[in-house]
């Protein structure tokens, strides 16, 4: 087809290969030795030094219309027109003629809330990954198809670091005036998903519309549910029920008419991927899917329990390889949200409910704990907060999507739920985690409203209601207390959470006092 860059400054490339099938992209990628087949079907890919985002790296231009807007910080780093001016030309240059991958798609599935987006790729595989995660547009939509936003990724384009006005070879920049995202020097694909997630979350508030780093799915009644959760709490995971169609595993917008998808596909972690506790994952990885730094043993089957290149190896593939998704990407207004927590220290209950008030301050937290392994240096369990559980994604002060999440559980009584899917017993090191099959008993009874004749009882230090019993799942493990031995390290414990809580939460000066006092305390 036929494409037209000249608005991009882009006149020199060899060809243009627009929204090609899978199978032909698939076999760009191999003959351009960017990937390897697995037995599956799957092509496997090796990111190379960048096995995930590289936060450091990524930049927001700041410009009249982003400065009072944007919060910015460590997180939402500025950089001005010139440096991403001069990146720019440098990466058009790199990319004169040369082979140019283009997917033309839809962010976001409720229509009159969908970003025509232009993804342009320096490799095939890429061009795979963006096809497959994103809503692939009819053939009308493609025939008429003008973008709002376009990503250029050219991952063999290396900036000089500071000479070039940023922090290393590796760049993403967002320019909003000009409505174009800038990758180089990271062949990391997640790059592209996740900036793209930033500028929706950057637009939609401005329409009243709540954006979510969140998985969604819906019951066979209707009923739809919303996880909250960081990487590792099981957002993906507890989202794949067979019992209900998933609606989306990553990111959502929440307005007026209900739930949407912002994708038309899956990223999922796949280390440790086992059939048995995650069929719908593991199934999903077959023809199309694109695997990211995932070892091969010699039969070239994939070894996910193999961490060598990197814990975070990942699966990209569209919602149709989920069987019982909701392909439609919306669902009503969500009688349900789930706020998922990995805690480490064994002293957060594995199913509580929240008060409006609570739910704003443990948004505004995002809390989840870091154990031994997944970073360089933890040796011991480490408490982490990203607000609104997506902090890296979120350029707007999270007040502004506290704000839209109070708003809507007021409006809609929505009940929230915080799962603890981490340890009891004393914590990590020392414990177990708590069963997957517990975890999904206790959220299948948080949407089913069998929680709902429970008794329940507030929760010491922390303030939350806790279910004093939840058929199918022993009574003494939903007060964590319980199953401490040593209740007096317990107490210590608890008390060591709550400050971490309290300490985080003084950036948040403004916050109304409200909120502030919904948060832990230690008597």
């Amino acid at each position: 087809m036929c494409v037209n860059l000249e608005y991009l400054g882009m006149k020199k490339y060899k060809d243009i290969y627009r929204n090609l099938p899978v199978s032909t992209l698939v076999e760009k990628s191999l003959e351009r030795k960017e990937g390897v087949l697995c037995e599956n079907g799957a092509i496997v890919v090796n990111t190379g030094k960048y096995t995930g985002r590289s936060p450091e790296d990524r930049f927001i231009v700041k410009q009249k219309s982003t400065e009072g807007k944007i919060n910015w910080g460590k997180v939402n780093k500025p950089v001005n027109e010139q440096v991403f001016d001069s990146l720019y030309n440098k990466v058009l240059e790199y990319l004169e003629n040369k082979e140019l991958f283009i997917f033309d798609g839809l962010v976001g599935a409720m229509r009159e809330h969908t970003m025509h987006t232009r993804i342009i790729c320096e490799y095939a595989y890429e061009c795979l990954f963006v096809h497959q995660l994103f809503i692939r547009p009819s053939s009308e939509e493609l025939k008429n198809f003008s973008p709002e936003f376009t990503v250029i990724a050219a991952p063999g384009c290396k900036a000089k670091g500071k000479e070039d006005g940023v922090n290393s070879e590796a760049f993403v920049i967002i320019n909003f005036d000009k409505k174009i995202i800038l990758i180089g020097g990271t062949q990391y694909a997640g790059e592209i998903k996740k900036s793209v997630f930033t500028v929706m979350n950057f637009l939609l508030p401005e329409k009243g519309v709540f954006p979510m780093h969140a998985s969604a799915n819906i019951g066979k009644g209707g009923d739809t549910a919303i996880f909250f959760g960081l990487s590792g709490t099981g957002k993906t995971t507890l989202s794949a029920d067979p019992n209900r169609n998933l609606i989306g595993d990553d990111e959502h917008g929440w307005c007026d008419k209900g739930v949407f998808n912002f994708e038309g596909g899956c990223y999922a972690k796949t280390i440790k991927l086992s059939r048995d506790r995650e069929k719908e994952i593991y199934d999903a990885v077959r023809f199309g899917t694109v695997l990211e730094n995932v070892i091969l043993d010699e039969d070239k089957k994939p070894d996910y329990d193999d961490a060598s290149i990197t814990e975070n190896t990942r699966a990209a593939y569209p919602i149709n390889y989920i069987d019982n998704a909701e392909l439609t990407g919306i669902g009503h207004i969500p009688k349900t949200v789930i706020f998922l927590t990995a805690d480490a220290f064994g002293v957060m209950p594995p199913i509580s409910k929240l008060t409006k008030e609570q739910a704003m301050y443990h948004f505004m937290s995002g809390y989840t704990s870091k154990v031994a392994g997944t970073e360089r240096g933890i040796t011991e369990p480490k408490a982490t907060f990203s607000a609104c559980f997506g902090e890296p994604f979120m350029p707007m002060n999270p007040a502004v999507y506290a704000e839209l999440l109070g708003e809507r559980i007021e409006r809609y009584g929505t009940n929230v739920f915080l799962v603890n899917t981490g340890w009891l017993y004393g914590g990590y090191g020392k414990g177990d985690r708590i069963k997957l099959s517990y975890t999904r008993t206790m959220i299948s009874a948080a949407l089913d409203g069998k929680l709902n004749d429970v008794e329940f009882e507030e929760y010491p230090i922390f303030k939350v209601l806790i279910p004093k019993e939840c058929e199918g799942v022993p009574k003494e493990i939903l007060n964590p207390e319980n199953t401490w031995e040593d209740k007096e390290a317990y107490r210590k414990k608890a008390i060591e959470l709550a400050e971490n809580f309290t300490e985080n939460f003084e950036k948040f000066k403004s916050a109304p006092e409200e909120i502030k006092l919904a948060g832990p305390k230690v008597l």
